[in-house]
C-alpha cells in the first residue's frame, strides 16, 4: 500500500463512474481508482431507460453526447391497475440503452479523464483515522460504495440493507418489437399491486421488457419466483415473447436513505436509491454519485458534506414518493392519477416529472387527484349498493 489513493469507487456501474469522473473533473490531479468485480462490457439486469434528467446529468459530467446515437422515445403509454389509460408525448423524450452499452461506455470516460480501473471484489475493510483500507491491499481517503443493491461495502460499514417491506423484484427481457415503436408503455396490475409490466423500445427493432413487484407480495403467492415472473410477465404482455430473462432485486428508498459511513459515502442502488413508485435508479445514480464525487475531494469531512449536498437535490422529492408510495398502496389512487393525468397533460407532465426526475407534487395537483380518488371511490360503492 505505498500509494493512498484520494478516491476508491467500488463499483463501475453508473453511480460509480459518475462519482469517478466527477472527482476528476473538480480535480485533475486527484488520484482515483475505479474497482468492479467484473470486466466491461458486462450485462447488468435493469430496465434501461434514461430520461431527460438522466442526460442533464450526463451533460454535466462532461459527456452530452454519449448515447445520442440511440434514438429518443418520445411517447409514453400507461393502463392503471383498474383499466384506466393515459398516452401523450413526453415534454422531453427518453432513451433506453442497454446497460451493458451505457456502463461500459461511463467507465471508458472515466479512464480516459485519467481514473485507474481495476478488477478488484471487496471482501474487507478496517477504517483509519484519515483512511478506509480495502482487503489490506487499497487505501483511501474516501471511499464511494457504488456496488448495486447487493452492496458488499455497504454491509461491511454496518448499514443494513433495505427491509423488505423496501424492496421489489423484477425480471427484464428483450424482445422483438417493430422498427418503429417509439411508445415505452407500462401495464400495472391489480394482482399482487402494486405490480407492472413494461416494454422499453430501444430503437433497433427490441425493445427491454419486464415485469416487477414487491418482494413480501411475491412470497405470499406460495409460488416459486421464477414461475410467477415469467406467467405474469407473459399474461401482461402476450405479444411480446421474451429471451434472456434476467432477475434483479430492487432496494425501493424510504424517503430518507443513509448515505454511508465515517469515510465511505454509498450511492445508487447500494444508498437504497430506487423511486418506490417507479423502479427508476439509472438518474439516481448518475445523480448521487456525482454528488458522492463532488464531496470525496472538496470537503475535510465528506459524509456530512454529501449528505446535505443529497438533501439538497433530492429530500424535497424523496419525501414526496414516500408518501406517495404509501398512497400507492391503494390502486384505487393510481386509477385516480392516471385518470386525472389522460384529462390534463400539465398532471401527466408532472407525474412523469416525480417518477422518472426529481419532481415534487404541489397541493392542488394532490387536492386534484385526492378528489378523483374519493369521486371514484363513492360511484364504486353506489354501485355496489
Amino acid at each position: 500500500m505505498d500509494t493512498i489513493w484520494d478516491v476508491v469507487v467500488v463499483g463501475g456501474g453508473p453511480a460509480g463512474a459518475a462519482a469517478a469522473i466527477r472527482a476528476r473533473q473538480l480535480r485533475p490531479d486527484a488520484r482515483v481508482l475505479l474497482v468492479d468485480k467484473a470486466d466491461f462490457p458486462r450485462d447488468k439486469a435493469c430496465g434501461d431507460g434514461i430520461a431527460a434528467h438522466g442526460r442533464e446529468e450526463l451533460a454535466l459530467l462532461g459527456v452530452p453526447d454519449l448515447i445520442d446515437d440511440y434514438r429518443p422515445t418520445r411517447g409514453l403509454s400507461v393502463v392503471s391497475p383498474g383499466g384506466a389509460r393515459v398516452t401523450a408525448a413526453v415534454a422531453r423524450p427518453n432513451h433506453v440503452v442497454p446497460r451493458a452499452v451505457f456502463d461500459a461506455r461511463l467507465v471508458e470516460a472515466a479512464r480516459a479523464r485519467g481514473v485507474e480501473v481495476r478488477r478488484h471484489r471487496v471482501r474487507g475493510l478496517a477504517a483509519r483515522d484519515d483512511r478506509v483500507v480495502l482487503d489490506d491491499v487499497l487505501a483511501a481517503r474516501v471511499v464511494v460504495a457504488a456496488d448495486g443493491a447487493n452492496s458488499a461495502v455497504r454491509r461491511l460499514i454496518g448499514v443494513p440493507p433495505s427491509p423488505d417491506g423496501h424492496t421489489a423484484i423484477a425480471v427484464r427481457g428483450y424482445a422483438e418489437v417493430p422498427a418503429d415503436d417509439d411508445v415505452q408503455f407500462i401495464a400495472m396490475q391489480r394482482d399482487g399491486w402494486p405490480a407492472y409490466a413494461w416494454s422499453f423500445p430501444i430503437g433497433d427493432g427490441t425493445a427491454n421488457v419486464g415485469f416487477g413487484m414487491m418482494l413480501p407480495r411475491l412470497r405470499a403467492t406460495g409460488r416459486p419466483g421464477r414461475e410467477v415472473l415469467h406467467g405474469r410477465l407473459a399474461e401482461l404482455l402476450p405479444h411480446l415473447p421474451a429471451r434472456d430473462l434476467r432477475a434483479h432485486h430492487l432496494p425501493l428508498s424510504p424517503g430518507r436513505p443513509r448515505p454511508g459511513a465515517g469515510r465511505v459515502l454509498l450511492a445508487g442502488d447500494a444508498a437504497s436509491l430506487i423511486n418506490p413508485l417507479t423502479g427508476e435508479g439509472i438518474y439516481y445514480a448518475l445523480l448521487s454519485g456525482r454528488l458522492a464525487g463532488e464531496a470525496a475531494v472538496e470537503a475535510a469531512d465528506p459524509l456530512p458534506a454529501y449528505r446535505r449536498k443529497l438533501a439538497r437535490a433530492l429530500g424535497r422529492h424523496l419525501r414526496t414518493t414516500d408518501l406517495l408510495s404509501r398512497a400507492a398502496r391503494s390502486p384505487g389512487f393510481i386509477d385516480a392519477a392516471i385518470a386525472t393525468a389522460a384529462r390534463r397533460k400539465e398532471v401527466f407532465d408532472l407525474l412523469v416529472d416525480v417518477g422518472l426526475g426529481a419532481g415534487t407534487v404541489p397541493p392542488p395537483l394532490a387536492l386534484a387527484v385526492a378528489r378523483r380518488w374519493l369521486w371514484n371511490g363513492v360511484r364504486l360503492r353506489t354501485r355496489h349498493a
